[in-house]
């Protein structure tokens, strides 16, 4: 999905990754909860922390930070995990997103959101739907189904 295929309102549900500020589409958001124990798996990519029990299923939990390559979430007060359904080819797969804290749920129309910046050939930017304009302020809207590829969403569920 690009820019060009939003043209509806859409409920974004912003949160902080270090000073920067992103998006999911609430619709793809099943729930927030407070960060608890995260039990560690051997042999996992870097950005997976573990996993957790929610409510007697194993639920992967992913530190964006580590993904998006930034420094390592660390634990405060604010810091949560957002259980979110990604797709994966034909199916779908619940899994948590380590976050900084969670801001609020924002309504933006199709014009407050910019194509994402091309920053030459080595970077991609696929997973970044849109630049959503609050304001003065960007927020990156993530397509929370192309942060991943299909080998790390396999890797994960491993």
């Amino acid at each position: 999905m690009s820019v060009t295929d939003i043209n509806e309102t859409v409920q974004y549900l912003t949160f902080k990754l270090a000073e920067e500020t992103f998006a999911l589409d609430v619709a793809k958001v099943r729930e927030i909860l407070e960060l608890s124990n995260i039990t560690k798996v051997p042999q996992t990519p870097d950005f997976m922390r573990g996993v957790i029990n929610l409510r007697g299923s194993v639920v992967p939990v992913i530190d964006m930070r580590l993904k998006f390559g930034m420094p390592a979430t660390v634990q405060t007060v604010n810091t949560c995990i957002i259980v979110a359904e990604v797709q994966m080819e034909d199916e779908i797969i619940v899994l948590g997103a380590l976050a900084d804290s969670v801001q609020e749920v924002v309504e933006m129309e199709p014009e407050q959101i910019e194509a994402a910046p091309h920053i030459g050939t080595h970077l991609n930017t696929d997973y970044i739907k849109g630049m959503g304009k609050l304001g003065e302020r960007f927020i990156m809207i993530l397509d929370i189904d192309r942060v991943f590829t299909v080998d790390e969403l396999t890797d994960v569920q491993r």
